[in-house]
Parts: structure tokens; C-alpha cells; sequence
């Protein structure tokens, strides 16, 4: 996602500024932001982080059949309270294979919400915002995921992932839509739905910020994963 999203505008780069070294995102050379499409004069936001060419090893959910993801949610504990996120990975089964993966090795725990769009969007995913940053989060942060685009209407309640504008660019950023976003159907991978805690995600989108960026961010303190019946 990149840019001031406001629904029915094209896609365009993530999110992402140029902040001072080691920041909000990635690579020690800019990297390209990823975000939902909206305003087509929207700044373009650069960070950097380490890189390292240590590989980690395979995960729990690598090669995971659809069967086996079906029926699992991931809990987001967060300073402002849990969101729980059914996947659907019949829909974006690559994507959710990723997010599983980075939610049971707790690549997600400690990272922020670090970006929000008032009654659309809010953003979570940037490991290099991570408390626990280092050279295997980097590595993850790097990863491309294939587009997955889908039937699965944008509305309020479901679960996203950012990319840029060129195909097969999503990595780890996801975006939770408070308000329905149309414009994104067909062109971004939907994967899930919050079944629980979207006052949470509400309260995080009011949240006062500075254009797109909350001045006091959220911090995701534990990612978990359980059967959604429990």
C-alpha cells in the first residue's frame, strides 16, 4: 500500500517514507513500499534495513494443504486488545501458508501498526519495526509472494496483503479494512476475516496521526494460532 488511500483510485506504491536509517521498513537500499491503491498523488515512502543471505529454516505451514489451514485464526494481541483473523486460504492459499508462517515463528510479535487511513485501512506486517529486528527478519521481509487475487469482495472485516505496482511484489505487510474498499477486488490477495476484536481495529484507525502515520502506533505484542472454534 503507498499513498493516502482513499477508495476508487488505482494501485499504487505502499506506504513507506524516507525516514531516518533504520526506521519504519526495508532494506539498507530503498525498498518498495506496499500498500492498497488509493490517491494517485501520494507520497512515496522509503526505509532501510539489514540485509543477510542466512536463510531460515523450513517453517510449520510450508507445504500445508488447504484442508489443514481451513478452520485456522490467528489472534493479534495488541496494546488496544485482540484481533482474531479467520484464514481462507481456499481463496489465497500461498498467502496464508506466509502468514501462518510468520505468525507461529513470532515474526509478527512486537511489530507495529504503522500505518492507517481514517475509515479504510489500517496496516500491520512491517517486521523491521519489529522490537526483535535482526538478520532472519530480514531475510522474511524479503520474500515475494505470488498475487492472489480473488472473488473476495473488499469489505469491511477482511484481510489483505500490500504489494507495489509491479505483479508478485506482496512480502509480509497486511492491511485489516475498517470501511469497504471495492477498488482493491480482483487486484490484491484477500485471505481473511476478523471474526473478533474489529473494535479493535476501529480504535486503531481513530488513532490521531500525521498524514498517513499514527503518532503513537500500536505494537502487536503476540501473534497465535488456534482452531477458529476455540
Amino acid at each position: 500500500m503507498s499513498a493516502r488511500l482513499k477508495p476508487n483510485i488505482p494501485c499504487r506504491r505502499i506506504f513507506l517514507q524516507s525516514i531516518s536509517t533504520f526506521a519504519l521498513c526495508f532494506t539498507s537500499i530503498t525498498a518498495v513500499a506496499q500498500n492498497p491503491p488509493p490517491n494517485p498523488d501520494s507520497p512515496k515512502k522509503v526505509n532501510t534495513r539489514p540485509r543477510s543471505s542466512d536463510k531460515p529454516a523450513s517453517d510449520p505451514f510450508d507445504g500445508a494443504s488447504i484442508e489443514r489451514m481451513i478452520g485456522q485464526c490467528v489472534a493479534l494481541a495488541t496494546e488496544q486488545g485482540a484481533i482474531v483473523i479467520e484464514m481462507l486460504p481456499a481463496k489465497a492459499p500461498e498467502t496464508v501458508r506466509s502468514f501462518l508462517n510468520l505468525a507461529a515463528t513470532g515474526a509478527f510479535d512486537t511489530t507495529l501498526f504503522s500505518r492507517i487511513v481514517k475509515r479504510f485501512v489500517i496496516q500491520g506486517g512491517n517486521l523491521s519495526t519489529s522490537e526483535n529486528w535482526n538478520a532472519e527478519l530480514a531475510v522474511r521481509a524479503e520474500r515475494k509472494l505470488p498475487d492472489e487475487p480473488s472473488d473476495l469482495k473488499h469489505v469491511r472485516g477482511i484481510v489483505s496483503m500490500a504489494r507495489g505496482d509491479e505483479a508478485n511484489t506482496a512480502t509480509t505487510h497486511f492491511f485489516i479494512l475498517v470501511g469497504d474498499g471495492s477498488h482493491l477486488d480482483g487486484k490484491f490477495a484477500a485471505f481473511g476475516r476478523v471474526v473478533r476484536g474489529m473494535e479493535v481495529a476501529d480504535a486503531i484507525n481513530r488513532a490521531e496521526a500525521e498524514g498517513e502515520k499514527p503518532l503513537v502506533p500500536v505494537r502487536i505484542t503476540q501473534a497465535t494460532i488456534a482452531p477458529c472454534n476455540k
